[in-house]
């Protein structure tokens, strides 16, 4: 089963550019919405919207704030996702290939 996010969780995930060295995943949720497991590959995150989520990587949980437009590196992981917080979640991920 592939854990591309656009494949595990495709009401949340839309591919809005691609091309050999980058692929830009849009993501939105609301809150209470949670995710499958999925994978990305090291990726920049730069959010649209201010939220609050809960993410389980490698068997750890941790509870992550990012405000709007608070830009940050992600490294390669298979993680799940829920929204904790009381507004809608809103980011591009720039995942390199």
């Amino acid at each position: 089963m592939s854990l591309d996010p656009v494949c595990t969780d495709p009401d949340f995930y839309s591919v809005v550019f691609e091309n050999d060295r980058v692929r830009v995943l849009e993501y939105r949720d609301r809150p209470g919405d949670r995710t499958a497991e999925h994978a990305h590959p090291d990726m920049v995150i730069i959010p649209l919207s201010t939220f609050r989520r809960r993410l389980t990587v490698d068997g750890r949980t941790v509870e992550v704030d990012k405000s709007r437009h608070e830009a940050g590196w992600v490294p390669a992981q298979t993680h799940t996702g829920e929204n904790i917080g009381d507004t809608e979640t809103h980011s591009l991920f720039v995942e390199l290939k």
